[in-house]
């Protein structure tokens, strides 16, 4: 069964850091494309970044670009979004989800973890 487990959310002030985690099991990820999405009350999900297990390509939106960098451990089969800089804005539930490399739709997802930033 596969599983994506997120830890790492809480309460921040603005201008603050988080490092959320994804903890992936179940399968083999390697030709896998892990990424974050977020979603805020009353808005739509939302992506945020995204990267390969290989680590040789990264994706992120503009609204985190700069501020917010993905990365994975395979040996750990995890999969980090450090945050930098947080504002108010960046306060939703991030979720970890997963897509085989050479399909579009991603068919894993986690709970979910809430992040707050504070002004």
């Amino acid at each position: 069964q596969v599983q994506l487990v997120e830890s790492g959310g809480g309460l921040v002030q603005a201008g603050g850091s988080l490092r959320l985690s994804c903890a992936a099991s179940g399968r083999t990820f390697s030709n896998y494309v892990m990424a974050w999405f977020r979603q805020a009350p009353g808005k739509e999900r939302e992506f945020v970044a995204a990267t390969t297990w290989s680590g040789g390509s990264t994706y992120y939106s503009d609204s985190v670009k700069g501020r917010f960098t993905i990365s994975g451990d395979n040996a750990k089969n995890t999969v980090y979004l450090q945050m930098n800089s947080l504002k108010p804005e960046d306060t939703a539930v991030y979720y970890c989800a997963a897509r085989i490399a050479t399909t579009s739709s991603y068919v894993y997802w986690g709970q979910g973890t809430q992040v707050t930033v504070s002004s």
